[in-house]
């Protein structure tokens, strides 16, 4: 009932009215920087971007290695591999919770519901867009300077530095992709992290959360920094890959 008697209190008799006024009450909090709402996106960055890096250290280096070297089953590890990007972030969170919950074999540890659950959720979940990007983007400059690097008698190792610093425009494209996951995922988060204030609650969940509360400022207030935020990514992997094709032209 409370939650109908918010809502209702947005959305009366005139609609755009209240749309106007929850949009100017979600604009105040932003431009106010809302102690509430700068929790939330604080936490948000802090969860996604730790995610990222951690995802970055692994991924590049092994899909640069699944596209280097060549072992039995290597077309299934990319077939797996590629299959992982499109992983339901809903059945990560549920397999994280199992894991972390005190029944599963990490319940000691008592990371369920704390942030480090909600970044090792997303470490499973960017760590295979990085890593198959990482193998494709390596796999063709492989075949553009394979002969050039046995020349220079460069063994694996130094031809896999060598790729990756060659490739570095394109692979922060990969990066930011990843982040771009990351900040706007909601089901694993949602799962292991529990949206608990002060705790555990992101942008994505918060948002759910303040919609399904009728608080529609906030949750716009939230939306429009999400929304920022992904214009933000979208703009810098633009960016990125305007200056990879021109330093190969």
């Amino acid at each position: 009932m409370k939650s109908e008697h918010k809502t209702s209190a947005f959305w009366g008799a005139n609609p755009v009215t209240d749309f106007t006024d929850a949009l100017s009450a979600a604009l105040a909090l932003v431009l106010g920087f809302d102690a509430n709402l700068a929790e939330i996106v604080g936490l948000s960055l802090h969860v996604s971007l730790l995610a990222v890096v951690i995802a970055t250290i692994i991924g590049l280096p092994s899909g640069a290695a699944v596209a280097l070297y060549r072992f039995p089953g290597r077309s299934l590890v990319i077939v797996f591999m590629n299959a992982l990007m499109g992983l339901p972030p809903v059945v990560v969170g549920l397999i994280v919770y199992l894991f972390l919950s005190r029944a599963g074999p990490f319940g000691v540890l008592e990371l369920l519901f704390t942030p480090t659950a909600m970044v090792i959720a997303q470490v499973l979940l960017v760590t295979p867009i990085i890593a198959a990007l990482t193998r494709q983007v390596i796999d063709d400059l492989w075949a553009e300077y394979e002969e050039q690097l046995r020349s220079l008698g460069a063994g694996p190792s130094e031809a896999l530095l060598a790729l990756l610093w060659d490739g570095r425009y394109r692979l922060l494209t990969a990066i930011l992709a990843g982040f771009g996951r990351a900040s706007a995922e909601v089901g694993a988060v949602m799962i292991v992290g529990g949206n608990i204030d002060h705790a555990t609650r992101v942008m994505t969940t918060a948002i759910a959360l303040e919609v399904s509360k009728g608080d529609l400022a906030l949750a716009l207030g939230l939306g429009i920094v999400l929304m920022t935020l992904s214009l933000g990514v979208n703009a810098a992997a633009y960016i990125v890959q305007e200056a990879a094709e021109r330093r190969m032209a």
